[in-house]
This record gives structure tokens, sequence and C-alpha cells, in this order.
């Protein structure tokens, strides 16, 4: 079965799957109302009788069954979400490989540098949220946890490299694995700026993974990183890390981090708040400053 042929049968059993969650929410809605008119009738009669508690029991037994049903089918839903972007991931990296482009996604070296903000903002958007079920812990690479220690990025995965710049400094760069050798533990990466151009070869330590989850700051604020922590983050509007503290964490699933990045050229030692994306915030390996 081709990629195409297999993500619009997703499409279509995600199509479906939506429409059984708003069938879900409506049989629902008519037993949390219920529950709404007999709190009102136990305020008016200013009692809660044996028939009212026996009642209200009943009631909210079927509104968890029914939230525990809903709850089940938007999971499923979330499932077939991934594995189309999965697809979609791979096609884009088969057609990388072959060395064809769609109009839609154009070789980065001639890509214009608005496009090219566009779409690292827009993977920003789309990073799934991770929602875990109640008691369970987020996995490593949701928001801040670090990935485990033999974690090995795959191929067109996102990630900050350790590269040497053309004079010499060392700095940190958004990149993409192009593969990992496991005989000499060595990434091959391509900077997402110069598609096509300069290849990297780096060492593990060289290679910090980006996040593959956001972190829900309601339910797991653990999985964040906290104010005054510091960590490396892609500066606006560019394509590089650079040491920075948090200013303030997110509040809601949907919020950037505010970060002080490191700059000399202010009294304190670093610049006004700037927003970035959990999806381009990871810890940071040097814990002195420079």
């Amino acid at each position: 079965m081709s990629a195409d042929t297999k993500i619009a049968e997703l499409l279509t059993e995600l199509h479906q799957l939506i429409k059984q969650t708003q069938e879900e929410r409506s049989r629902s809605e008519h037993n949390l109302l219920n529950i709404q008119k007999t709190h009102e009738r136990m305020q008016t009669e200013n009692k809660t009788s044996p028939y009212y508690r026996t009642k209200l029991r009943g009631l909210y037994t079927t509104a968890k069954a029914d939230a525990e049903a809903e709850c089940s089918i938007l999971r499923h839903a979330l499932d077939k979400i991934a594995e189309i972007k999965s697809l979609l991931e791979e096609r884009r990296i088969a057609a990388k490989m072959a060395g064809v482009y769609s109009d839609s996604d154009p070789p980065r070296k001639t890509m214009r540098r608005g496009v090219l903000m566009t779409l690292l903002q827009q993977s920003a958007m789309t990073l799934p949220l991770w929602i875990g079920k109640p008691g369970e812990s987020p996995p490593p690479l949701c928001g801040a946890i670090p990935a485990s220690s033999d974690y090995v990025a795959k191929q067109g995965d996102k990630v900050a490299a350790r590269v040497k710049a053309v004079d010499g400094d060392e700095q940190w760069i958004l990149a993409e694995v192009v593969s990992y050798n496991h005989s000499t533990n060595k990434y091959e990466v391509d900077d997402i700026d110069e598609e096509g151009k300069e290849r990297h070869t780096l060492s593990r330590r060289r290679i910090i993974p980006l996040p593959q989850w956001k972190a829900n700051p309601e339910t797991d604020p653990e999985a964040l990183f906290s104010k005054d922590q510091l960590v490396l983050a892609l500066y606006p509007q560019t394509t590089c890390f650079y040491r920075a503290l948090i200013h303030t964490p997110p509040h809601r699933p949907q919020d950037d981090y505010s970060v002080l990045f490191e700059d000399t050229s202010y009294a304190d030692g670093y610049s006004p708040p700037l927003n970035v994306a959990q999806r381009y915030v990871v810890a940071c390996k040097e814990n002195k400053k420079k």
C-alpha cells in the first residue's frame, strides 16, 4: 500500500472518530444537564434526601463513564494524527534522500529565509501536547525532560548540534539528523539553514535532541524548566541556540517560555524578555557563564 493511500485511509478513520466524539459529547450533555437540575432542586428544597443522594450517585457514575468513553475516542484520534504525521515525515525524508522536492518543500539552499522561519514556527505550533493517563508521568523528551542516556535520534529528527563556525568558534545550531553510526557513535547532521551544503559529523555529546511533546503546565509543571534555570534557546528569527535564563515558564499549554538571552551589550548582561516555543528550549550543558 502506498503512503498516499494509507494517509487517505487514516484521514477517513480520523473523520469517523471526530464524529463519534461529537456524538458521545452530545449524549453526555443530557446527563450533565440532569445533574445540574437535580442540584437546583436540592437547593430549592434546602435538603439532601436519600432519594437525591441515590439519584446523584447514579448520574455521576454515568457522567464518569461518558467522560472515559469520550477520552478513549480522543486518544484513538490522537494516535491516528501521530500516524499520519509519521507517514508524512517518512515521505519528506525519502524525497530528500532522492533529491526530489515538492513545491511546498523546496531544498533549503533555495528557500527564502522568511519561508524557513515560518516552517520552524509551524513545527513549534504543531508539536503535540503530552496528555498522560491519570498518574502517568511525562516521558523523556516531553518539555524539559531529557532523552535517556542510550537514546539515539532518528533520521529526520531535529536537534541542537554544536559545530565549529567559519571563524573557528563553536556554536549550537538547529540541525536535522541524517544518520547515526553505531560503530563510531557519531551522527551525521545537516544545518537546517544550509541543507544541501555542509554536512557535519558529530559525537553524541555534541547533539541535544529537541522535545517531541509539549509539557502541559496545568498538569505536568515538573516537566518544564523553572524560572532562572540556564538553558539553550533558539534566538527568534535565527537558527542558532544561545544561552539564556528562564524568565517565565509557560502558564498554559499554548504559551511559550519567556527567556533572557545572555547579551553583554546590556548593563546586567541579559537581553529584555523574548518568547521562545517549548520546541526550541533545551537544557544547557555548560553551567558557567561566559
